[in-house]
């Protein structure tokens, strides 16, 4: 599907120049002078380089149609992941590193999307947010809520991540996956 280059936005997949490329952040420039563009941060599927590319709005290029199947996560087996179609209940193993630090927030029987282009494996979306307990977080210094300083905490996964003073030990917290940031209090 060809689509104009104005019209890219984050999260696209596109061919271009011979691979594809995912858009990362995009920024609509009009100069003073002469036409305006589209300024986009790129990012390549496959080796994980990146580009800065200015697409106008005459340009067209091709949007890439990803395969997106539900799968269950089941067990680290070494670097090796195991996940479960949910249609066709047959389990594939995928490397950990194509998914990255990012792997450490999986957990038994998480629903993920497997994304593949053509037949072949490029990625695995986890949910944006995950639910997991504080197990490392400093005490709090009476009188320290005043400023809004954030304190360091690992997380049962062992991922650090900056927390709110109030929040203590065996406390659950919701974190972004993507930005590996504390969103608020589990309920």
């Amino acid at each position: 599907m060809k689509i104009n280059g104005n019209e890219i936005r984050p999260g696209n997949v596109i061919e271009h120049k011979g691979g594809l490329w995912v858009a990362v952040k995009t920024q609509a420039v009009k100069p003073g002078k002469g036409g305006a563009f589209n300024q986009v941060e790129l990012k390549n599927l496959i080796d994980g380089t990146k580009l800065n590319e200015r697409f106008r709005s005459s340009q067209t290029v091709e949007r890439a149609r990803l395969e997106q199947k539900d799968h269950q996560y089941l067990y680290a087996d070494g670097d090796m992941l195991t996940f479960m179609d949910l249609a066709t209940y047959d389990q594939i193993q995928l490397p950990a590193e194509l998914i990255g630090e990012r792997a450490a927030f999986l957990q038994d029987g998480m629903t993920v999307v497997v994304e593949s282009h053509e037949g072949k494996l490029i990625g695995v979306s986890l949910p944006d947010q995950v639910t997991l307990e504080v197990t490392e977080a400093e005490p709090v210094v009476k009188g320290q809520t005043a400023a809004s300083s954030n304190k360091p905490a690992v997380l049962e996964n062992g991922i650090r991540v900056m927390v709110p003073p109030f929040v203590g030990v065996g406390e659950k917290i919701i974190v972004d996956t993507n930005e590996l940031t504390y969103i608020r209090r589990a309920d």
